[in-house]
C-alpha cells in the first residue's frame, strides 16, 4: 500500500472514531503533512465514496470532514430509527438565526433593531442548541457581545460553509411562493431526537 493510500485509510478510521467533523488541520498534524495536502486527500477519499455509490458518504463542513449517510437512503434510515420526536425551531428563533447567519458577527442590539423586539431568551435557546455562539466583542460602547453561527448550524442545515447560504433575493422568492401555498420556508429546520 502506498503512503497516500495508508494516509487515506487512516483518515477513514479517524473519521469513524472521531464522530464529529474531523478538521483537516488536525489530521494533517498527525501525519506531519501540510493542511492543503490533507485536505486534498480528504477530497480524494470523498470522491471515491461518491463514484462507488456507497451508502456512506463523506461531507465537508468548513474544511472538516465527517461520515454521513447517502441522502437516497433517508427513507430506510427513518424507518429504522422511528419513532423520533421532532422538535422545530419557533418562528422567532428562525428569524434571529437568519439575522445572525447573514449579518454575523452581530450584536444583540443590532438583532433587536432589525426585529423590533427583545430577543434575550431566543438567543439563549439558540446557544443551548449550539446553533450560535459568542464570537468576540464589538468595539462599540460597552463592548457588547458579538454572535455568529456554529459548525452545528452548518451541519444541521446541510451547508458546507457560509458561502452556501441562499442569497437574500432567493429567500424572498421562496417566501413569496410559500405565502401563495407553493413552497415551504427554506430556512425551516427539524431537529430529530431519537426517543430513549
Amino acid at each position: 500500500m502506498s503512503l497516500r493510500e495508508t494516509i487515506k485509510s487512516a483518515f477513514e478510521s479517524m473519521m469513524f472514531v472521531w464522530g464529529e467533523p474531523l478538521d483537516s488541520k488536525v489530521a494533517a498534524d498527525i501525519f506531519n503533512i501540510d493542511r492543503k495536502e490533507a485536505y486534498e486527500l480528504f477530497k480524494e477519499l470523498q470522491m471515491e465514496y461518491e463514484t462507488q455509490n456507497r451508502g456512506i458518504r463523506i461531507r465537508e463542513i468548513d474544511k472538516a470532514f465527517q461520515f454521513c449517510t447517502w441522502e437516497g437512503n433517508d427513507e430506510y434510515i427513518r424507518k429504522l430509527c422511528t419513532p423520533v420526536k421532532e422538535k422545530r425551531l419557533s418562528q422567532s428563533a428562525m428569524e434571529v438565526l437568519a439575522i445572525i447567519a447573514y449579518k454575523q458577527p452581530v450584536t444583540k442590539a443590532e438583532i433587536e433593531s432589525i426585529r423590533g423586539i427583545k430577543c434575550d431568551r431566543v438567543i439563549e435557546g439558540l446557544i443551548k442548541k449550539d446553533l450560535i455562539e459568542e464570537v468576540g466583542r464589538s468595539t462599540g460602547i460597552g463592548r457588547p457581545i458579538l454572535y455568529g453561527t456554529t459548525k452545528t448550524f452548518l451541519k444541521n442545515f446541510g451547508f458546507k460553509n457560509l458561502n452556501d447560504l441562499p442569497r437574500m433575493e432567493d429567500i424572498s422568492d421562496v417566501i413569496r411562493e410559500s405565502e401563495e401555498g407553493e413552497a415551504a420556508d427554506p430556512l425551516q429546520i427539524t431537529l430529530e431526537i431519537p426517543n430513549k
